[in-house]
């Protein structure tokens, strides 16, 4: 890289950094996560002289580059907030919020796709990512209202851990989708290598999760920066992998935070900083240019004359989820004051989706149109679900601070950044 194209770089990235800083101060103050102000960022930026720059090489090349690396760490960072042991003593009550909220608003946003004439399988895929609930939007308002250890928190919260399944396998769906659909993957011999490389992979990821604990737990780094290096090691060991054997990078970050969270948890306090830094550089470094890249590609214009698509995704989604959460009161589990506290907490979206919704655009299985609308409808739910939930909040008091001995669940603190 030469000395100009090197300063024109580290400009852009200024600009965009204290954009987001500003854009995102202002959002805290309404509880909005501060990684919404890069989206906000890189949409203005695509009306701004400078967005054809940034998508003309190398420029594109260079921030294709970084997100790219947003996406790996990001899903790494999830990946490391997936607890099996904690899944295993989830309560009866978590359970069936996780199955109504989950498949209701699946069901909803696939015939909404399937209405507007998509394909079975895209309108599947598409109705797949209106189930997972982001905790990194919900969590820090629950936190701040000290709602953890009430009923509705320990409900969003135990929802939360258990669909994290769900955005293991959606990712890992789309990326082997995605292979399938490559030209590359044409021939009976072709798809048999793909399905090898799956299945070696799996294995791979087992063994290391089963035993890479138990075999290096005396050789394992206690200080911070030597387990920062390892961390870094095995990360893209996995991502190395998992693209070698058509499962795709992000498959191969998500299975790796899988795989170290029980490292994480046995050195201590050690594992306890570097995954505090993993959230760090996560979401306000590689996540930050992550968002902004994303934004940078949506044409709100096209957004502006056909509202329609993202309008309808937004309600399958939203509706989806209060109508499940609401399924819990005739039996029981819920009054109906907590099943629209519950049901608008859970709705809180803008990571797992997202990332998707991008692998789908960049391998030319979604259009623009699409890309557009459901990114629109993701970002209006991540607006709303924190001025809606606070409100509520204080609407119904008495409610939100019922006690979580309600439940038969534990609260466990579960974020993603």
């Amino acid at each position: 890289m030469d000395e100009a194209l090197l300063a024109q770089t580290l400009f852009f990235l200024a600009i965009i950094f204290s954009a987001t800083l500003v854009v995102g101060t202002l959002l805290a103050r309404l509880h909005i996560p501060m990684i919404l102000a890069a989206l906000f960022v890189g949409i203005a930026a695509h009306y701004l002289p400078w967005h054809t720059v940034l998508q003309s090489p190398p420029y594109e090349t260079i921030f294709t580059f970084l997100a790219d690396l947003g996406v790996l760490f990001l899903l790494f960072y999830i990946g490391l907030q997936i607890d099996i042991a904690k899944m295993r003593h989830i309560g009866t009550s978590i359970v069936w919020l996780t199955i109504l909220n989950t498949i209701v608003p699946f069901l909803l946003a696939t015939a909404a796709m399937l209405w507007f004439n998509y394909p079975l399988m895209l309108s599947f895929v598409v109705g797949m990512t209106q189930m997972p609930t982001a905790e990194a939007v919900i969590v820090p308002i629950l936190d701040k209202f000290q709602m953890i250890n009430t009923k509705v928190g320990a409900l969003i919260i135990g929802a939360g851990i258990l669909d994290d399944i769900i955005e293991v396998f959606l990712v890992a769906f789309v990326s082997v989708w995605i292979g399938l659909k490559s030209e590359a993957m044409q021939s009976g011999d072709e798809i048999t290598i793909l399905v090898f490389g799956i299945l070696s992979f799996l294995l791979f990821s087992w063994i290391m999760f089963r035993y890479f604990p138990a075999i290096f737990q005396n050789y394992l780094p206690r200080k911070p920066l030597s387990l920062l290096l390892l961390t870094f090691a095995l990360l893209f060991l996995f991502g190395t992998f998992a693209q070698k054997s058509e499962v795709g990078t992000v498959v191969g970050a998500l299975f790796a935070g899988i795989v170290l969270k029980p490292v994480f948890t046995h050195i201590r306090p050690a594992g306890e900083r570097v995954e505090k830094f993993i959230a760090l550089i996560s979401y306000s470094f590689f996540g930050a240019l992550f968002f902004f890249w994303i934004g940078l590609h949506i044409d709100l214009a096209g957004f502006i004359r056909e509202p329609a698509l993202a309008i309808v995704i937004y309600l399958a989604g939203t509706l989806g989820k209060l109508l499940g959460t609401f399924l819990m009161v005739p039996i029981r589990h819920l009054n109906t004051k907590e099943a629209l506290l519950t049901g608008i907490g859970i709705n809180a979206r803008l990571t797992t989706e997202i990332i998707v919704v991008q692998l789908l655009y960049s391998a030319h299985l979604i259009d623009l149109h699409l890309f557009t609308a459901l990114v629109a409808a993701s970002s209006f739910t991540t607006l709303t679900v924190p001025l809606l939930f606070t409100f509520l909040v204080r609407r119904f008091h008495q409610t939100a601070y019922a006690s979580v001995s309600g439940t038969d669940t534990q609260n466990r603190h579960h974020t993603k950044g």
